[in-house]
């Protein structure tokens, strides 16, 4: 049984067992909390951060100085109620998308970090910890609570050097905002949520030269990333706390309704809620993804393509509740209005999936700049006629106009 001990950050020393920070995951300086400091400069970093109080675990590793006060718990469960007394439950405030992708673009730096140390874990033969994981689900989940459109628009801008890392933390984000469209309760959005940020850990065993490939993948490749789901699935059957959800999601999300996916080309009456919810994500992110081989889609322009493949691909029900949670004009679709202003879908609508509101910033008939400015279009004033292409008419960086610096690549 363990032995936690709440210290002040200025008692710690090398050789503690550090169990928990007092504090929100996105405050500390580590990905993971259960570990043993084995440097000073990691004492360091905790002095630095905001974190002022962490709980340590006595049974492995050194305990306080004695005469030095002190909380003690004696088990899990009590420092689970010490932490329910101090963050009162309830969902996040909401949020406008200006302010939350301020805080989005923080969790998806630390994010693609803390993915990237674990696949490089799981390459050294460690295993997955799913209890260690689940801070940053929450923070993800914690963050498309208040906005939706902001972590979920911020992952997809990745580039294409750090697309493995950033895919696992956009599909994270999607999961946990279709599960609530789809109304599942919390437990079960969790634990989709935590689904799809391992659902490709097996691409950890995949030679980079091959993941990485700029070019058309030979028959003889392709085979060899189709092994993916199956690795991910023993990289976490061999894990600790990974449950039934994110397992069953690592090695299904490539089947097909029609029965023509992998790894074992499951009919859609075999293939899980979970692993329908985790296909429409992982494809969506991929193709509005800059990839080594291509320039991701428009998001609006992807949805199109994937409502013409949905009948064979996807589960129809779930692919329109995807639409229903992302707009049908995604945060990020570059759009010609009726009075010939071009813009960028910066938020939903509340009226209706056809009218969101859209950062006007250009006229395709004087073809120039215009001064920026949001306009509602539910309120009538004018409406999208087509989605474009913004390198035909020399605009390059449409995101800026809609994440700021947030936008900005690296």
């Amino acid at each position: 049984m363990p032995m936690l001990k709440k210290i002040a950050v200025e008692h710690l020393k090398v050789g503690m067992h550090l169990h928990e920070f007092c504090g929100s995951w996105i405050e500390h300086p580590f990905w993971r909390t259960k570990f043993v400091i084995t440097n000073p400069r990691d004492i360091d970093l905790i002095l630095a951060s905001s974190i002022r109080e962490v709980w340590i675990d006595v049974s492995k590793g050194d305990d306080v100085v004695e005469g030095i006060a002190h909380e003690t718990a004696v088990a899990d469960v009590d420092i689970r109620l010490s932490r329910a007394a101090e963050q009162p439950p309830g969902p996040p405030e909401k949020t406008s998308l200006a302010e939350e992708t301020q805080r989005a673009a923080r969790i998806c730096a630390k994010s693609k970090e803390a993915v990237a140390s674990m696949f490089q874990e799981a390459r050294m033969g460690k295993a997955i910890d799913a209890d260690e994981a689940m801070p940053m689900v929450e923070e993800i989940s914690n963050s498309v609570s208040r906005n939706p459109g902001a972590i979920i628009s911020l992952a997809r801008l990745k580039t294409a050097d750090d697309y493995t890392y950033m895919h696992s933390v956009a599909v994270c984000a999607l999961m946990v905002a279709l599960a609530r469209q789809l109304n599942l309760d919390e437990k079960t959005t969790k634990e989709a949520g935590l689904a799809g940020l391992l659902h490709d850990l097996g691409k950890a065993m995949i030679p980079n030269e091959i993941l990485n490939k700029p070019g058309k993948l030979t028959d003889e490749e392709f085979a060899v990333i189709k092994t993916h789901p199956a690795k991910g699935h023993k990289l976490l059957l061999e894990g600790r706390g990974v449950g039934e959800i994110p397992l069953d999601v690592c090695l299904h999300h490539h089947e097909k309704m029609d029965g023509s996916g992998y790894p074992h080309r499951l009919p859609g009456d075999k293939i899980s809620l979970v692993a329908r919810m985790g296909a429409v994500c992982d494809v969506y992110d991929a193709i509005t993804s800059n990839r080594p081989y291509k320039a991701g889609w428009d998001p609006a322009e992807s949805l199109r393509k994937m409502a013409e493949w949905a009948k064979g691909h996807f589960d129809e029900a779930v692919f329109q509740a995807f639409v229903k949670s992302m707009g049908i004009y995604p945060i990020g679709s570059f759009v010609r209005l009726e009075s010939g202003r071009l813009g960028v879908v910066v938020e939903q609508g509340t009226k209706s999936l056809l009218a969101p509101k859209v950062k006007v910033f250009f006229s395709s008939k004087s073809q120039a700049y215009i001064p920026p400015e949001v306009v509602d279009l539910g309120h009538g004033k004018d409406k999208i006629v087509a989605r474009e292409d913004a390198a035909k008419w020399g605009i390059k960086n449409v995101d800026r106009y809609w994440a700021g610096d947030a936008a900005l690549p690296g």
